[in-house]
């Protein structure tokens, strides 16, 4: 059903990193430059719909490309879209095993304060230089993330708004921005207004309340904001949440449902 392929002519970053404390929890120090490697894509590749918006698939800590792809299938089966694999490895897969193992996008599972703006920095850099490299500038992309892969998704908008056509984020967080340089667009952003979908489980105990509730308030100031919480969702997606994303695509024009 989907192509997986790793990137040939890999594009290096051009920024400058910015680079934290060594983590505890994942090898490295915050802020390590990231590269972006791996992918999976919409069955026929990415090209099969290039007057649709691309959707930019980001997975959440332990996961992998494969489940952001079975996500797409039920929201915007008529869109393109590339699912992109966390530069950090957890856990490789088992020679037998067809699944592609357990990555993260950074250096733990919860980074807060500078260690976090350091590594949200670090990986929408490698996203944002993966879509330059990758992705015709002419083609509206929309970032899509789930817990971390929402935070990245986010942060997307904070490196380079101007790229992108909207933002979902399911479960995701953000970033505090304390570190100068780690956010160099938020000046700028609320002015542009990007739709953005945020939502999350009220039984969520991945993510502590407060962060969900400053990362609402947060997009709330400088995005175009549709936010929803669900009762009885924990840290996952549900049905609920699916049908819901899937009017607010039809609202912004980002899917017409048919071809």
């Amino acid at each position: 059903m989907s192509n997986e392929a790793n990137i040939n002519g890999l594009a290096q970053s051009a920024y400058e990193p910015l680079i934290g404390r060594e983590s505890g929890e994942v090898p490295g120090h915050y802020g390590d430059p990231l590269t972006v490697e791996h992918m999976m894509t919409s069955r026929g590749g990415i090209d099969q719909h290039p007057t649709h918006p691309l959707f930019l698939c980001l997975h959440g800590w332990g996961s992998n490309e494969q489940e952001m792809a079975d996500i797409m299938r039920l929201i915007a089966p008529y869109n393109d879209f590339v699912a992109l694999r966390g530069p950090l490895t957890l856990a490789e897969a088992a020679a037998d095993s067809r699944e592609p193992g357990n990555y993260a996008w950074l250096h733990g599972s919860m980074p807060v304060g500078e260690d976090l703006d350091y590594d949200a920095y670090a990986a929408a850099q490698a996203v944002d230089a993966w879509v330059a490299a990758n992705i015709p500038d002419d083609r509206a992309i929309v970032p899509l993330g789930f817990s971390q892969g929402g935070l990245v998704a986010v942060h997307l908008l904070r490196i380079n708004p101007e790229r992108y056509r909207a933002v979902i984020s399911l479960s995701g967080f953000n970033a505090p921005g304390q570190v100068p340089g780690t956010a160099p667009a938020d000046d700028r952003l609320a002015d542009l207004d990007i739709p953005v979908f945020y939502t999350y489980g009220k039984n969520d105990g991945v993510v502590p309340k407060y962060e969900l509730f400053a990362t609402a308030a947060w997009l709330e100031e400088h995005t175009w904001l549709k936010t929803k919480s669900y009762h009885g969702l924990d840290h996952n997606v549900s049905l609920e949440e699916f049908a819901d994303l899937r009017q607010w695509l039809l609202d912004n024009d980002i899917t017409s449902g048919v071809l």
